[in-house]
């Protein structure tokens, strides 16, 4: 499945984009930060939680605008051309 990426501050700095068309077999949220932080180290404990079962730390993650915590959490299912944002705890404007 394609999903556009959209990623804040540190997120950003350590993949070194904004926006990364991203191709993926993950089938929730969860799976994809956890793919994420194996594919970019600088992101490894940076998204979820060291217990795989929440966002780590204020990580503000959302899906077509919706912050994935009022839908199903890291147990989000995924679709096809989805926009995910990734927001560090810490990111103002």
């Amino acid at each position: 499945m394609q999903l556009e990426c959209v990623l804040f501050g540190p997120f950003r700095d350590t993949v070194g984009e904004k926006t990364i068309h991203h191709e993926t077999t993950a089938e929730t949220v969860g799976d994809l930060l956890r793919e994420f932080e194996d594919e970019y180290p600088g992101l490894s404990g940076e998204l979820v939680d060291e217990d795989a079962k929440a966002l780590a730390g204020d990580t503000v993650v959302t899906m077509d605008k919706k912050n994935v915590t009022h839908i199903d959490g890291l147990a989000t299912e995924l679709r096809e051309g989805a926009v995910i944002r990734l927001v560090p705890s810490v990111y103002g404007g």
